[in-house]
């Protein structure tokens, strides 16, 4: 099993599926490091030899902000946009849509499960 950025690769799948489970790393860009490392995409991680994967690795170190760094980064804007006190810190403080989506429905993921209002009850006909 290769070791890649702290993340253990599958072996038994092709490499650029396998590159996916590396945070901050796509199908896009998957395919591009296999490509720059000269590498068959159809090729499976267990084929790989030690100069292929550290090929990869070195690519990936060097280009591409993965994992705990991504993390982090995301993790940095988030708080300086808070801070900020702009729109979007406002939208991320109260845990709503950032990017405009509508919120009288759905937006639920992001709210939270619906929490029922105390007191209120259904009118009856009658």
């Amino acid at each position: 099993m290769a070791r890649i950025s702290g993340v253990n690769i599958p072996t038994n799948k092709r490499i650029h599926v396998a590159l996916t489970y590396i945070f901050g790393i796509g199908p896009k860009i998957a395919e591009n490091i296999c490509t720059e490392a000269s590498i068959d995409i159809s090729k499976r991680v267990n084929q790989l030899n030690d100069d292929e994967v550290n090929k990869i690795r070195e690519i990936i170190e060097t280009q591409h902000s993965v994992e705990g760094d991504l993390r982090r980064t995301i993790s940095m804007n988030i708080k300086r946009l808070t801070d900020l006190g702009c729109y979007r810190g406002l939208r991320h403080r109260k845990k709503l849509p950032v990017r405009g989506q509508r919120t009288h429905t759905n937006a639920r993921t992001r709210k939270g499960k619906a929490v029922a209002i105390a007191g209120k009850k259904k009118v009856t006909k009658g």
